[in-house]
């Protein structure tokens, strides 16, 4: 005998909710075990930045460790694209970057796109706060012709400011530098950086690097591993080497007396590089370093400080750019 239909649905509409719902737990299982991409939230990610307190001038090591394995990492801070690396393993990733010394305070985002080992993409944003660099202002005196230069000197300035271009333009994928950098000389710091320069009452200009007590000749070694991508006679600079540590992060050498390497050379940490002197705008005898990252001037005084990791020989690390 069969049942009125208003007593049968009931049971045919659960029968297939059960149905439904086993199908759906049977296709997550299989989305689960061939790997599928799940939602990842951006708490899985850890950023921490060092130095402390990060000011206009600052160079900065960015680190994120993750909860589980990181396929890659790319982020972006104040305009600029950071490629991050990882040392050892795939949990802890680092970029060097830094903040221009005309940079004005604030905050700014540092936002980072990661590809977990599983495909999942996660996106995270962290606001950091950059105070103000206190620098003081000097007056100097130099040679009439580097305040104004003659019509001959501006083209040979403008021909050599194409060769500096064309240095800066260089491109190394993965850091080539691995753990602290060096003072290239054993010697006090005669100016510091960050000064507001004028020169003979005329030409105002921001002291972008670090001057050192140097006797003519002293030993000028490379403050980490890289390649030398500059090194020869410049109006300005003298004779100057520029050297391009990877992930457009430079350092340079000026008013050297005598160069010791040739343009693409690679060179070691510490190794001799040339020798100082006072070539150039110089008002007497100094070395002259400075640091560039994507055309940011750096405190070359703040980056001997940072702790930076020590990096695979082999030249392993994971590099990620866009």
């Amino acid at each position: 005998m069969s049942l009125p239909i208003h007593q049968t649905l009931p049971g045919l509409c659960l029968y297939r909710k059960i149905s439904l719902l086993l199908r759906s737990l049977g296709a997550l299982a299989m989305l689960l075990a061939v790997g599928i991409p799940t939602a990842a939230s951006s708490k899985s990610l850890v950023v921490s930045w060092l130095p402390d307190t990060v000011a206009a001038g600052s160079p900065c090591l960015f680190r994120v460790d993750a909860a589980g394995s990181i396929g890659s990492l790319r982020g972006d801070w104040m305009g600029h694209q950071i490629t991050f690396f990882s040392s050892s393993g795939h949990h802890a990733w680092y970029g060097l970057a830094g903040v221009d010394v005309e940079a004005k305070p604030g905050s700014y985002k540092l936002s980072l796109e990661a590809t977990l080992a599983n495909g999942a993409v996660v996106h995270k944003q962290q606001i950091i706060v950059v105070h103000i660099g206190h620098y003081k202002t000097e007056k100097l005196t130099v040679p009439e012709k580097f305040v104004q230069p003659d019509a001959e000197t501006l083209r040979r300035i403008e021909d050599e400011k194409k060769i500096k271009d064309a240095a800066f333009s260089h491109e190394i994928a993965e850091p080539e530098w691995s753990g602290k950098f060096i003072p290239p000389i054993d010697t006090a710091v005669s100016e510091g950086f960050g000064t507001r320069r004028t020169f003979n009452g005329k030409l105002a200009s921001v002291h972008r690097g670090l001057d050192y007590h140097a006797k003519p000749g002293s030993p000028i070694r490379a403050a980490n591993s890289g390649e030398v991508v500059l090194a020869r006679e410049l109006f300005y600079e003298g004779n100057c080497i520029i050297i391009d540590h990877g992930q457009q992060f430079y350092t340079l050498y000026m008013h050297l007396s005598h160069l010791e390497v040739s343009e693409g050379d690679n060179v070691e940490k510490g190794q001799e590089i040339g020798l100082s002197g006072a070539t150039g705008r110089a008002t007497g005898p100094h070395l002259h370093t400075a640091v560039r990252w994507q055309g940011a001037y750096l405190d070359p005084a703040q980056l001997w400080l940072l702790p930076l990791p020590q990096l695979p020989s082999t030249g392993q690390s994971q590099a990620n750019s866009r």
